[in-house]
C-alpha cells in the first residue's frame, strides 16, 4: 500500500505541473478533492460611478487563500499547475498579487500660471518688468473690469509669484488658475419618465413648453458641451456659447447635455425638463486634457461674465473645485451688484472631503443630492455650508447623442434647485437672493437631524405652491 501511495503522488504532482490541477496541503491528513475554479467577477455594474464611464469593475481579481485548506482546484488560467511545487520547496513566502495601479491624482491648477481681475496698467507694467507675461486677456463688460492669465518669471515659486501681485493695489484678489470639474455618474435600475426622482418633489408634468411655470425667468449654465441637435432640445429656447481657446480639444457632451435635458427637455419625450419653456444660455467652458475634462478659472470668469451680460436670473454651476479668491470676488459681485442667484453643487468627492467651491461660498446655494428614499447620496460632501437636498440618484435625463439614461451625482441635483427658483422668482419677482434662499430652506422638508444639519442643509427641496399647472 505504501508503494502504491507514492505512486498516487507522483502521479498528482507530475498532473499539477501540467497545469490541470493546482494542489494545497490539509494539514488535518484529509482526502484531497477537486472542485471548479471559481472567479470571483460578479459582473456588476458600478451604479453610482462619478468618472461618467459607467462600465463595470471587472478585474478578474480572485481572492487568494494560502492557509492550505486541502484541496485541489482545477485550473483556469497559465502557471497554475506549479503552485504545489513552488509552496513545497520555496524559502520566502510567495509574492502578493499584482495590485491595481492608483489612479493619477488630477492637477488642481494650471502651472505657472496667476489669474488676476482688475489689475491696473500701472500695476501690470510693474510686473512685467519682473518678468511676468500676459498670456491671455478677457474684458468682462458686465463686472466692467479685465482679467489677465500672466506667466510668471522663472525661479519664482506659484506661491511666491501670487504673494508678489497680490502685494500690489490693485492685486489683491490674484490667485492660481484652478481647474473645476463636473461630478457624474449613472445607475441602470430606473427606467423613464416614471421614475420617482421628479415625482417625489410633486414636480407639474407640462403637456407642451408655452406657458410653463417659470417660463419667465431666464436661465443660465454652465457646464461642458452640449448636443442642440438631441431630440429633447427641439423647439426648445436654448443657445450654447463656447468659449475658450480654438486649440482645446473641445468638452464631450455627456454632462451638459443631461443638465440641460433636466432643465428645458421637451415634454412628452423621454427626458422631459423641469421648466420646459425657460429661456436657457449655456455656456460650454469645459476643455480636455488627456482623459481630464475641466474649465479654468479665467474661461469661467468669461462664462459668468457673459451670462450676467446676458440678464439672466439665476445660473446653474453643476461642477465643483479648490478655493479662488478670483472666483470668490467674481461671485459676491453677482449676487451683490447684479442679483443673480447662483446654484451649485456640493461635490461628490466623499463625506469626509473638504468643502469644494463654488458652493461652499456664502452667497452661493449648495445642493447635495438624495435618494428616491431620501438617503443622502454616498459621495456626496457634507458641511455647514449645504443648503438644500433635491433628486440626484438615478435620475433620468437625456444621453449624449440620443434617448435618456439614468445619472447620478450632486450635479443632477442642481437643476431641480435651479428650476425651483426660476419658478420662485417668476411668482415673486420681488424677492433679492438672500430671500430667495431663506425661502427656500424654510419650505424644505427636514430631513435627518432636526433642522439645519451638514448633511442634508435645511432638507429636501419643496415646490409646493410655486406651480399651479395640472399634474
Amino acid at each position: 500500500m505504501r508503494l502504491k501511495h507514492i505512486f498516487t503522488m507522483a502521479f498528482l504532482l507530475v498532473f499539477a505541473a501540467s497545469g490541470a490541477f493546482e494542489l494545497t496541503i490539509d494539514p488535518t491528513g484529509n482526502n484531497f478533492a477537486a472542485f471548479a475554479d471559481d472567479d470571483d467577477d460578479d459582473g456588476g455594474d458600478d451604479d453610482d460611478d462619478d468618472s461618467g464611464a459607467g462600465g463595470s469593475d471587472r478585474g478578474g481579481s480572485r481572492s487568494s487563500d494560502d492557509s492550505y485548506s486541502g484541496s485541489i482546484q482545477r485550473g483556469g488560467g497559465a502557471s497554475e499547475g506549479p503552485t504545489l511545487l513552488r509552496r513545497l520547496f520555496q524559502t520566502e513566502p510567495p509574492a502578493s498579487p499584482p495590485r491595481r495601479n492608483a489612479p493619477v491624482p488630477l492637477p488642481e491648477f494650471a502651472a505657472n500660471e496667476i489669474v488676476t481681475f482688475g489689475l491696473t496698467e500701472a500695476d501690470l507694467t510693474a510686473l512685467l518688468a519682473q518678468g511676468y507675461a500676459v498670456l491671455e486677456t478677457a474684458d468682462l463688460p458686465a463686472f466692467q473690469t479685465t482679467s489677465r492669465r500672466l506667466s510668471v518669471p522663472r525661479g519664482l515659486s506659484l506661491p511666491q509669484a501670487r504673494d508678489i501681485v497680490r502685494a500690489l493695489p490693485s492685486g489683491q484678489d490674484a490667485d492660481f488658475n484652478h481647474f473645476y470639474r463636473s461630478g457624474q455618474g449613472f445607475a441602470p435600475d430606473c427606467r423613464g419618465v416614471d421614475c420617482p426622482a421628479r415625482n417625489s418633489l410633486s414636480w407639474p408634468e407640462f403637456p407642451e413648453r408655452r406657458g410653463t411655470c417659470g417660463s419667465a425667468t431666464p436661465i443660465g449654465m454652465i457646464d461642458t458641451g452640449i448636443n442642440p441637435e438631441h431630440d429633447t432640445f427641439r423647439d426648445a429656447r436654448l443657445t450654447v456659447e463656447r468659449l475658450g481657446k480654438e486649440d482645446r480639444r473641445a468638452s464631450r457632451a455627456q454632462h451638459g447635455t443631461a443638465v440641460a435635458a433636466l432643465l428645458v427637455g421637451a415634454p412628452g419625450t423621454r427626458s422631459p425638463g423641469l421648466v420646459p419653456g425657460a429661456k436657457l444660455l449655456a455656456v460650454d467652458a469645459f476643455y480636455r486634457s488627456g482623459a481630464d475634462e475641466r474649465a479654468d478659472v479665467f474661461t469661467l470668469l468669461g462664462g459668468l461674465d457673459l451670462l450676467a451680460d446676458a440678464n439672466v436670473q439665476v445660473i446653474n454651476l453643476s461642477l465643483a473645485g479648490p478655493p479662488n479668491t478670483v472666483l470668490e470676488r467674481a461671485v459676491t459681485r453677482l449676487v451683490n451688484e447684479r442679483d443673480i442667484v447662483l446654484v451649485a453643487a456640493a461635490g461628490n468627492s466623499g463625506p469626509r472631503a473638504e468643502a469644494e467651491y463654488p458652493a461652499a461660498y456664502d452667497p452661493v446655494i449648495a445642493v447635495t443630492a438624495v435618494d428616491r428614499d431620501g438617503a443622502i447620496y454616498r459621495r456626496a460632501i457634507q458641511g455647514a455650508h449645504i443648503d438644500v437636498a433635491a433628486p440626484g440618484v438615478d435620475v433620468w435625463t437625456a444621453a449624449s447623442i440620443s434617448g435618456a439614461r439614468t445619472k447620478t451625482g450632486t450635479s443632477f441635483a442642481v437643476p431641480f434647485v435651479t428650476a425651483a427658483i426660476a419658478m420662485l422668482r417668476e411668482a415673486r419677482p420681488d424677492l433679492r437672493v438672500a430671500e430667495i434662499a431663506d425661502t427656500l430652506r424654510a419650505m424644505a422638508n427636514d430631513l435627518g437631524e432636526s433642522g439645519q444639519d451638514p448633511v442634508f442643509g435645511a432638507g429636501l427641496l419643496n415646490i409646493d405652491g410655486l406651480c399651479r399647472a395640472p399634474i
